[in-house]
């Protein structure tokens, strides 16, 4: 053991981390029930100083995407993290502080020692997810993992952000596993697409004619993009965005000073107007809405995202529709409604995403062709149903979100209770939405509120806002106010009333 003087005691904040170095290593130091405890000091997820997130009811919650880790020993608790944290051997000699720079090997295999098989359809977010909490929980049978896709679960929330802007390729989209956790956890990774179902038999039809027998099985196969229903729609550079090889299609498409047509303003579509701003092309985005992400974020922050874009360059058309791509062989214009042709080079479409569950005929769906699961996330015996494709239980009323960070507790409460646990979703939905170098942050699911109080501007950051209904916080969304959202998404699980929320942040 190597120890060096890292800190004082008295240095050590009790509502947050400290971060020290030791030559190149960063690791963050933390009180934990009057002890000293020292981890690594950056999210294993993407990289965020931890020090600058919140520590609340014993936990540590990272400033950038609200993954939370147990203050006591480093565990995970909340994604999108999918380890733990490393933790570093410390001792406190009088006044001092010294750690060791070699994190203590805490690393595990479960035994093969069960003799079931677990299938997870989909290797998304919320598969992949689902496959390390069921190693971390100790689940040591066979762990099959179904996809269509070649390549093992990557972070597809960077393909709107970054990849379109050219600041990284598709190839470069990080991983959300590495090869080498796939082989030392035992994890099985086929590809396949899912041809039927048969839940009585537990048995998975794949399209290639092979059948495979489950003990249990959870479906995470995500959203498809919703296609554009429009004449021209079927021309080669009309294009929705959902994967690596969809983004690749549109870079080797895009070049900078042309045009593109991006049809609908969700939020993807938004995402896509900035990289591909960013990227040097003339933008347009054929928007339904006037202010865009007004019912999530309230018109204050949808004016100011709409102006930001604006000052960028980007121009919205809010009164009048698509009605038809033409081209001759490739686009070239897109027809408005009232006779207004647009020169383009390409077009996007943004229009929402529908549930990927057309292979489970055999089950029964919601009207927009969700899964309805219970509490607990289960469809039936021995079958449960995780992200985009489920409909579940929120604050009493049946809600299906499209969040990535939801997906993945989603998957680990699936987890649980695969391995016989009877947990339930009672966290606060969070996402983080990107354009033109700024991140909004968004807590809560809020239908409806009356009122909105905000800290600062929403068209100058940094600002922080709460949505309020009979005085008690059901949502919160800000720019470059980390610490502040990773306090409220701890304290929101149970009813915040505003006044102590304005506490909280004022401090």
């Amino acid at each position: 053991m190597s120890l060096h003087r890292v800190a004082r005691f008295a240095d050590v904040p009790e509502d947050h981390g400290l971060q020290v170095e030791i030559g190149d290593c960063k690791i963050v130091l933390l009180r934990a029930n009057g002890q000293l405890r020292a981890f690594q000091g950056e999210c294993p997820h993407a990289g965020a100083p931890l020090a600058d997130g919140a520590l609340c009811h014993g936990r540590l919650i990272c400033p950038w995407h609200k993954a939370a880790f147990r203050a006591e020993d480093g565990a995970l608790c909340e994604p999108p993290a999918l380890d733990s944290l490393k933790r570093y051997p410390l001792e406190v000699r009088g006044e001092d502080v010294w750690v060791d720079d070699q994190p203590l090997n805490d690393a595990h295999t479960p035994p093969e020692d069960d003799p079931r098989t677990f299938v997870i359809v989909g290797a998304g977010a919320a598969g992949t997810a689902c496959a390390a909490a069921l190693r971390e929980k100790g689940f040591g049978g066979r762990i099959i993992m179904i996809d269509r896709e070649p390549d093992a679960g990557y972070d597809r929330t960077v393909l709107s952000k970054f990849v379109l802007a050219g600041e990284m390729s598709a190839q470069e989209t990080p991983p959300l596993r590495d090869e080498s956790f796939y082989k030392e956890q035992r994890i099985e990774r086929r590809q396949g697409e899912i041809a039927a179902l048969d839940a009585p038999t537990k048995t998975l039809h794949l399209k290639d004619g092979q059948t495979l027998a489950y003990d249990t099985a959870v479906l995470a196969t995500g959203g498809e993009p919703n296609p554009l229903q429009l004449p021209g729609a079927d021309l080669p550079q009309v294009f929705v965005l959902r994967s690596k090889a969809q983004a690749e299609q549109i870079m080797r498409e895009a070049k900078p000073d042309q045009r593109a047509v991006i049809i609908g303003d969700s939020f993807i579509a938004l995402e896509c107007a900035s990289a591909l701003r960013q990227y040097g092309l003339d933008v347009t985005v054929i928007a339904r809405h006037a202010i865009p992400f007004a019912a999530q974020f309230g018109e204050a922050v949808g004016k100011a995202i709409r102006a930001l874009h604006e000052q960028h360059g980007v121009k919205f058309i809010t009164d009048h529709e698509a009605r038809e791509i033409t081209g001759d062989g490739k686009v070239e214009a897109v027809l408005l409604d009232n006779g207004l042709r647009l020169s383009a080079d390409l077009v996007l479409a943004g229009v929402g995403v529908h549930p990927a569950t057309e292979a489970f005929t055999s089950l029964p769906k919601e009207e927009d062709q969700s899964l309805r699961v219970d509490a607990g996330l289960r469809v039936c015996d021995r079958l449960w149903a995780i992200g985009d494709i489920a409909t579940f239980p929120l604050n009493g009323q049946p809600q299906r979100i499209e969040h990535w960070r939801l997906a993945q507790q989603h998957a680990r409460i699936a987890a649980a209770n695969m391995l016989g646990a009877d947990e339930h979703y009672l966290d606060v939905p969070f996402f983080w939405t990107w354009h033109f170098g700024r991140n909004y942050d968004y807590l809560g699911h809020a239908r409806q509120w009356d009122e909105i109080e905000f800290k600062g501007e929403p068209g100058h950051p940094p600002f922080i806002g709460l949505f309020g209904q009979n005085g008690v916080v059901v949502a919160a969304v800000a720019c470059e106010e980390e610490r502040a959202m990773a306090m409220l998404a701890e304290r929101m699980k149970q009813p915040l009333m505003m006044e102590d929320a304005w506490k909280l942040i004022r401090g």
